[in-house]
């Protein structure tokens, strides 16, 4: 029996082919990908490099044809090479986009599934994650994506293992949340190879960065945050948070904290300046919105998910809450992932014209038939 422990498994994956060799990590940017997270991937191992004093990474950027790639702020970032034209990788990163796209993701899950085949260590990074699940790479692996993104993940691929964690390091497979999450996975990574804690450690002091470790959680819940002011106010809103479909009265809320509806109003008011039923009715519309724009449910689903008794009742709510009717916001929503689509045009085209140019890859097809609208 096999008794070597996933962490073993993980540095021998992500740890490089030794001899003193350089782990070569290649980034997938995607049009629209986040600067933030691009930043916080690659100056990790910049700062390795320098702490240990010697070349244990080296960094190659890619995009699928070899052309300039938007970041989401706009920011122009011209890469190393074409992802084909690559040199022989270790490990490969992708950084995804937001939204989540719709179309236009066949020429990087091909790529994807040639590189796991070559036995190529591949991750995930913000909406990156996403490329791997439809390629297939993640099933058998814990996973994360970027939290407003995990319900889409999980209704397109419900059998995945994904958690609410900042990071996962299973195996060959990587994946991390978004903004500076990816830090905390880097570091990570660094001390599962050459360096080891100790050059890991001080690429994080030199980054003025306070680790949360691998159980860091990517939301600190409001009711975290209110802790200092009122454990009454916490017990409140978690009972809320955990009844979003069939919403509490605030006599059952009371009941249930063997408090006084009245002390629960006046605590609101006084902490949160909103009222019991103001701030539970956020709650939901604010679930609704995430469901409305990031996953394919249907909006009468949605509408009982969130405990609304009528369409009607919740349109008009909804509309007062964002200034756009439910389904506006959802074609706004559309709108902004179709771009993805209109900027990979060129890398879809690029990436037919070696060998398979005209074959269209079914598998693919199938999973980006309707994909989620982010």
């Amino acid at each position: 029996m096999d008794k070597e422990s996933s962490s073993d498994r993980a540095v021998s994956h992500w740890g490089g082919r030794g001899a003193g060799e350089p782990v070569r990590v290649g980034f997938l940017l995607v049009p629209g990908f986040s600067l933030i997270s691009f930043g916080a991937v690659v100056d990790p191992l910049r700062l390795a490099n320098t702490v240990a004093r010697k070349a244990l990474y080296q960094c190659v950027t890619l995009t699928l044809n070899g052309a300039s790639v938007r970041s989401s702020a706009g920011v122009c970032i011209t890469p190393d090479c074409a992802a084909d034209n690559a040199m022989e990788l270790d490990a490969i990163l992708v950084l995804g986009p937001n939204p989540l796209p719709t179309t236009g993701n066949e020429p990087i899950v091909r790529w994807l599934r040639a590189q796991a085949a070559n036995g190529v260590a591949l991750g995930g990074v913000d909406s990156g994650s996403y490329f791997l699940a439809c390629a297939g790479l993640l099933d058998g692996y814990r996973s994360t994506i970027h939290w407003e993104d995990m319900d889409s993940l999980l209704d397109r691929f419900p059998r995945l293992v994904v958690s609410s964690k900042l990071y996962e390091v299973d195996r060959n497979r990587c994946s991390c949340s978004g903004g500076i999450a990816p830090l905390e996975m880097m570091i990570h990574l660094i001390g599962l190879g050459e360096g080891g804690p100790r050059v890991g450690a001080a690429v994080a002091e030199l980054l003025l960065y306070d680790c949360r470790g691998s159980e860091g959680r990517q939301r600190t819940a409001l009711r975290d945050v209110a802790a200092t002011s009122h454990p009454k106010l916490v017990e409140a809103i978690k009972l809320m948070e955990c009844n979003i479909e069939e919403p509490l009265t605030m006599e059952e809320i009371a009941k249930y904290m063997q408090f006084s509806a009245r002390q629960i109003e006046r605590l609101f008011r006084e902490t949160l300046n909103c009222t019991p039923r103001q701030y539970y009715l956020q709650l939901r519309l604010e679930r609704a919105r995430q469901l409305m724009t990031r996953t394919n449910r249907s909006i009468a689903d949605i509408v009982m998910a969130c405990g609304f008794v009528s369409f009607a009742h919740f349109s008009h709510r909804y509309n007062a809450c964002f200034g756009i009717s439910p389904s506006a916001d959802r074609r706004r929503q559309a709108v902004d992932g179709d771009r993805y689509a209109n900027v990979t045009a060129d890398a879809k085209a690029t990436s037919g014209q070696h060998g398979d140019g005209d074959a269209r890859d079914e598998d693919a097809d199938a999973l980006d038939e309707n994909a989620p609208q982010h």
